[in-house]
């Protein structure tokens, strides 16, 4: 299979370049491997979109992120994903040094960052009632937003493989090498030619980069451990609310999610296992006296799951982005840590822009902007859903109780552009088995739906690909 460029990596930076690149001329392919797109470090953080004053004025990181804020209002538009300016805060406590707040102030500015402020105690607490009774004031940038990360990624793949990018998943690169003007790419699969690769490989970056680049790169598996609370606590805040960060990162966040839900995290470990996504009682039992420190009452007996996600940190503490310095053709997007979701917009745009010039692609004529994503028949009326009801009688049948998910919801999700083959992949379109449950009603009738739609059978389906399935046997034959 021959292309003009070969993506490696389905994450949300993967995903935005696939889209920018689908507005060309040009034969595009993306490599995953795992069983969906949005597996790695992309589903797994904090769900904002940072407002930019965090980054270092100059570097590609904080040029990246302020570009990528301000194109997130149109973007989520244009691909119908629910996006909120609820706007954050950066908390000082009385034994903090506040000049910390003016040094993030200025870096802000500089970076481009609009209407930041410092507020005081008396005005934040008619903000934010549940701050800690230690803040004394805090750096508010109204700019910050919370959003969906599975949405996002989703919807720029759908749009990108509407567009006409093949997205080969379940595949695994084993090893890449260049031959005369173009790259051979050995898979698990079948080995994929292409004039032009861009490494997207998250915490593999580093791995993929040394298949053919003699310049070094170092990544390190930095882990972020989370507990997420029930919606009947989503409102013990309204903003996100940030500590001052230290060099492990923002600290630990207290935010509402675009869902409704309270999320608390992340912690940040250095871990050598590139995929230890375990939680640890350390690491959990972390997180509620460190949030105390800026948000009082956090309610965790309404915790429902935990979580942990990976961050692909590079040594040097940037992205590294643009066509490879030793390789001509092998284009990096690696070391894409937070702000990486806030980024990825523009990292796109960057990254097919400058591939574009150099390889000659001209537009296209018939790009489509737009994508329509499932429909949650709880924002219609009671008279549209009636209708719609009587139209596809499978809207009427609510399979996930907690969020109130319905069958019509699951099976457009297995049929739309990359559809869901596994209970993950549903939860991450729907939100079926996202509430207080966590699954444990709505599994089986999930896996009969996939099931019946996509002719596999019951023991083949599985949590998030080969390996995780759930059914081993019947239990009368067992």
């Amino acid at each position: 299979m021959k292309y003009d460029v070969a993506i490696i990596g389905a994450g949300v930076t993967g995903s935005a370049i696939a889209r920018e690149l689908s507005r060309y001329n040009a034969n595009v392919c993306v490599i995953e491997r795992e069983e969906d797109v949005c597996s790695g470090t992309s589903k797994a953080n904090s769900a904002i979109v940072h407002a930019g004053f965090d980054a270092v004025p100059g570097t590609v990181k904080a040029l990246m992120n302020v570009q990528g804020n301000e194109m997130m209002d149109k973007l989520c538009e244009d691909l119908d994903v629910p996006f909120n300016r609820n706007g954050a805060f950066v908390v000082c406590t009385k034994n903090q040094d506040r000049s910390a707040l003016d040094t993030l102030y200025k870096r802000g500015i500089e970076n481009g960052v609009k209407d930041l402020k410092i507020l005081e105690r008396d005005e934040l607490i008619k903000m934010e009632p549940n701050l800690a009774d230690d803040v004394t004031c805090a750096l508010y940038a109204p700019t910050s937003g919370i959003i969906c990360p599975f949405n996002l990624t989703i919807a720029l793949a759908e749009n990108a493989n509407e567009n006409g990018v093949d997205f080969f998943l379940n595949t695994e690169v084993k090893d890449i090498k260049k031959e005369n003007d173009s790259f051979i790419i050995k898979t698990n699969a079948d080995d994929i030619e292409a004039k032009a690769v861009v490494n997207a490989a998250g915490v593999y970056a580093d791995a993929i980069s040394h298949m053919v680049s003699s310049t070094k790169m170092e990544i390190i598996a930095r882990r972020g451990q989370y507990m997420l609370l029930d919606k009947t606590a989503g409102t013990h805040v309204s903003h996100t609310i940030f500590q001052l960060p230290s060099e492990m990162g923002k600290g630990v966040l207290v935010s509402p999610t675009i869902h409704g839900n309270l999320l608390v995290g992340p912690t940040a470990e250095d871990v050598p296992n590139k995929e230890g996504l375990n939680t640890t009682g350390d690491g959990l039992g972390s997180l509620a006296p460190l949030s105390a420190l800026s948000v009082k009452d956090v309610p965790y007996r309404q915790v429902i799951t935990s979580f942990a996600g990976l961050r692909a940190h590079e040594v040097n503490d940037d992205f590294i982005i643009g066509e490879d310095e030793d390789t001509k053709g092998f284009y990096q997007a690696a070391g894409i840590e937070s702000p990486g979701l806030s980024s990825a917009p523009a990292i796109g745009v960057a990254l097919a822009g400058e591939i574009a010039r150099k390889e000659g692609f001209a537009k296209k004529d018939n790009f489509k902007e737009t994508r329509k994503g499932i429909l949650n028949p709880a924002t219609l009326s009671l008279e549209e859903r009636n209708e719609l009801i009587k139209k596809n009688p499978a809207y009427g049948t609510i399979i996930c109780r907690c969020e109130m998910i319905t069958e019509g919801e699951i099976i457009d999700a297995i049929k739309r552009p990359l559809g869901a083959r596994s209970l993950d992949a549903v939860k991450r379109r729907t939100r079926a088995g996202m509430g207080r449950c966590q699954s444990g009603f709505c599994s089986p009738r999930t896996m009969e739906i996939i099931s019946r739609e996509c002719n596999i059978p019951m023991e083949e389906i599985s949590k998030h690909g080969k390996g995780s399935e759930f059914i081993v046997g019947i239990n009368k034959e067992v």
